[in-house]
């Protein structure tokens, strides 16, 4: 199964701290619009979101790099807690979530924050750099 959290491979976050803080409509109860993915978005504290997501805990927060807005998303229920970079955009009315995640052109064995905005934001234009978008719908 793919899901947009699958990636946790990365070793470091986007950025090393947060860009902007906790979104108000982002946190609720999300399915996606093929039902067989939920996916809970919770408020930790100002700046970082707790995500339960098909039965594994992941800890997100915005790291907003080249005008796109990315999250920088930690797998908390592996050992080793590596990342993903997530794509995020809520539809205007704040029902629809479309998440999309980095696939590909981040070498894994990155090391470094500054190196992976870089190269992100090199190729952000590049659809190459992204999977499938994954559309979840708001439950409540």
């Amino acid at each position: 199964m793919h899901s947009a959290f699958s990636a946790c491979e990365y070793e470091v976050p986007i950025t090393p701290s947060p860009t902007q803080k906790v979104q108000e409509p982002l946190l609720g109860d999300w399915t996606s619009t093929d039902g067989k993915e939920k996916m809970k978005v919770r408020k930790l504290d100002d700046s970082i979101y707790i995500v339960y997501y098909d039965g594994d805990l992941f800890r997100a927060y915005h790291s907003d790099i080249a005008e796109t807005p990315f999250v920088s998303v930690q797998d908390l229920n592996s050992n080793d807690r590596k990342y993903a970079y997530v794509v995020w955009k809520l539809s205007d009315d704040g029902k629809t979530l479309s998440l999309r995640s980095v696939n590909k052109l981040i070498p894994k064995e990155t090391k470094d924050s500054a190196t992976v905005a870089a190269l992100l934001t090199k190729n952000v234009r590049n659809p190459e750099l992204f999977g499938e978008e994954i559309e979840f719908s708001k439950e409540k």
